[in-house]
C-alpha cells in the first residue's frame, strides 16, 4: 500500500458527524462492513485504509474520520436476503426465537426478519409454517451476537459446549 493513501482512524456514528465534510462514499455489504483493517475505493475514487483499533461493524450513515480531514460516508449496499413474515406477532417471535436459538445473524423490524438465504433454515421456517420470500435490501442484523467477539461474524472457531435448556445439547466448530 502506497504511502499516499489516507487513513480512516476512527468511526463517527450516524447522526454526529458534519455531512457536509464528507469527501466521498463507499458502499459496503455486511462482511465488509465487520472490519479492522482494510483497504477500500470508495464510489468518487477515493482510496482510503481503515485502520480501527478493534474491528468494529459499519453501519448505514456512518462517517470514517480520515486523518487528512473530512469523512467517508458508508451507506450499506443491497445483498440477496430472505424476508420471514408470520401470521401474527406471537408467530414472530417463536421464529425469531428459532433463529436466535441457531446463531444466525438476523436484522429484527416491524413485522418481518431478513436473514441470509440458507436451505436448511427456509426449511425449518417453512415447517413453522413462516411465509419466507426474496428481497434486496440492506443487512443490519442485530448487534449482540458479535459484541465482543474480535473476529468477524463468518468465522466460528469458537469451541464449547452448551445447553438450550431443551434437552438439545451440541457442539459448535
Amino acid at each position: 500500500m502506497e504511502e499516499g493513501t489516507p487513513r480512516a482512524t476512527e468511526v463517527a456514528p450516524a447522526g454526529s458527524w458534519p455531512e457536509d465534510q464528507a469527501r466521498d462514499t463507499v458502499v459496503v455489504d455486511f462482511d465488509d462492513r465487520w472490519r479492522r483493517r482494510r483497504l477500500y475505493s470508495a464510489e468518487g475514487g477515493l482510496s482510503f485504509i481503515l485502520d480501527l483499533p478493534e474491528a468494529q461493524l459499519l453501519r448505514d450513515g456512518d462517517g470514517l474520520a480520515l486523518a487528512t480531514g473530512g469523512y467517508v460516508r458508508v451507506r450499506a449496499a443491497d445483498e440477496p436476503l430472505v424476508e420471514v413474515t408470520a401470521r401474527d406477532p406471537a408467530h414472530l417471535l417463536r421464529l425469531a426465537w428459532h433463529l436466535g436459538n441457531r446463531h444466525l445473524p438476523a436484522e429484527i423490524a416491524e413485522g418481518r426478519i431478513l436473514i441470509r438465504e440458507d436451505h436448511v433454515i427456509l426449511r425449518m421456517l417453512e415447517g413453522l409454517g413462516a411465509t419466507v420470500r426474496a428481497v434486496q435490501a440492506p443487512f443490519n442484523p442485530e448487534g449482540g451476537a458479535y459484541a465482543g467477539h474480535a473476529h468477524a461474524p463468518a468465522s466460528h472457531d469458537h469451541h464449547h459446549d452448551h445447553h438450550h435448556g431443551d434437552g438439545d445439547h451440541h457442539h459448535h466448530h
